[in-house]
């Protein structure tokens, strides 16, 4: 392994499939640990495809790779691997240790440039790729998707997962041995029950006395918007009063507006706002097993509002089922159901579940969660 010099910071080469040009939970606890990386002196250049009009500023110093759109998702970019501009910044750069943060082209490049340089490589698992196939019927690639991913991530120093069920999910399937946890934290400055404006409720037509149940997310198939949709038809069914919020936007929203007439949509909402929209939700409703955290999950809670959720590994860390909200078996439409109707027709257990939600969200400090990567880093380049 080449030896670094110790006597100057820390330097790290940090690698993303999107760290800027579209917002998301992944990319955003990515440039949160960039920030503070940045606040304890280490020096890190980020790689990733870049586009004129990104989402938002990019923490530190981003260098651009080349990338193309992906075919029926032209939101998304995949990058075109390690290019010699790349490499010659990466020369000059001459990080102590490479960090991956999706096993697409750039990362397997980037890999396979770490490893020929004697350097620790790491990876972060933001999101269960493999199972994306199995909403766009095209579950028969799901097993190969899988291989792939096994060897992508089984040979490599540590990767971190955001929680102990996504943890347990890579040893049992045999991913990896050398899982370590990262997890997310939440902007409490933003997501707190006080952010609760019933006059903006009034204001999208939602009377006072009407449960609302909020949805946050990309609108995109891989979230369960079908089972958003079944779940709240069924309320309506059994003349359930609920009022759906949606806060997010994405390729699918004609199609899911469709399935949900009544709803309110109120589209891609940030900072204040987006935690408006969730405290002033009743109840938050999450479906996706996609997951492998679940920051809206955590939103939800930090703002007092107890969660309807899949048990998959995005909340089962998160809600302590019947305490702090609901755990619901994935697809379980019925189920889902009768976790919002018994919140709709109980504002008691409402509050209780609300309040231990909050509660339980105050232990997950952004710092402490940063900090914690930041040390494997030093412990791995020898520096710990």
């Amino acid at each position: 392994m080449t030896k670094a010099d110790k006597s100057r910071p820390l330097r790290v080469a940090l690698f993303s499939g999107n760290y800027n040009y579209v917002k998301d939970g992944a990319n955003q606890a990515l440039n949160r640990l960039v920030g503070r990386m940045l606040e304890r002196g280490i020096d890190v250049r980020v790689y990733s495809p870049v586009v004129e009009e990104p989402a938002f500023p990019a923490t530190g110093t981003l260098v651009g790779v080349p990338s193309v759109p992906i075919p029926g998702r032209g939101e998304y970019r995949v990058a075109l691997g390690l290019p010699l501009t790349v490499r010659a910044d990466l020369k000059k750069f001459r990080p102590d240790i490479v960090h991956l943060s999706a096993p697409d082209w750039l990362g397997h490049d980037a890999k396979r440039w770490g490893r020929a340089k004697g350097l620790p490589v790491v990876a972060s698992v933001h999101t269960r790729f493999e199972t994306y196939f199995d909403y766009y019927k095209m579950g028969f690639i799901r097993r190969g998707a899988e291989r792939l991913l096994k060897s992508f991530y089984g040979d490599l120093d540590e990767i971190y997962a955001p929680s102990e069920s996504m943890a347990d999910v890579l040893r049992q399937e045999g991913y990896s041995e050398k899982v370590r946890i990262w997890s997310r934290g939440v902007d409490r400055h933003i997501f707190r029950p006080e952010a609760r404006d019933m006059d903006w409720r009034r204001s999208l037509g939602i009377d006072d006395a009407t449960p609302v149940i909020g949805f946050v997310g990309r609108l995109v198939l891989e979230k369960g918007l079908d089972i958003v949709a079944a779940a709240v038809a069924e309320l309506g069914q059994r003349n359930v009063p609920h009022q759906l919020l949606v806060v997010g936007q994405g390729p699918a929203r004609e199609e899911f507006e469709a399935q949900v007439p009544g709803a309110a949509f109120v589209g891609f909402q940030t900072g204040d706002a987006l935690g408006r929209a969730y405290a002033s939700s009743d109840m938050f409703l999450n479906p996706s097993v996609t997951e492998t955290f679940g920051n809206v999950t955590l939103e939800a809670m930090a703002c007092a509002v107890p969660p309807v959720a899949a048990a998959a590994t995005g909340a089962s860390s998160l809600v302590v089922d019947g305490v702090s909200g609901r755990l619901v078996a994935p697809g379980d439409v019925g189920a889902f159901a009768d976790a919002l109707e018994a919140y709709a027709r109980d504002p008691g257990l409402r509050a209780r579940h609300g309040a231990a939600s909050l509660e339980r969200a105050k232990a997950f400090d952004w710092d402490a969660i940063n900090d914690a990567v930041i040390d494997r880093y030093l412990v791995l380049t020898g520096r710990g």
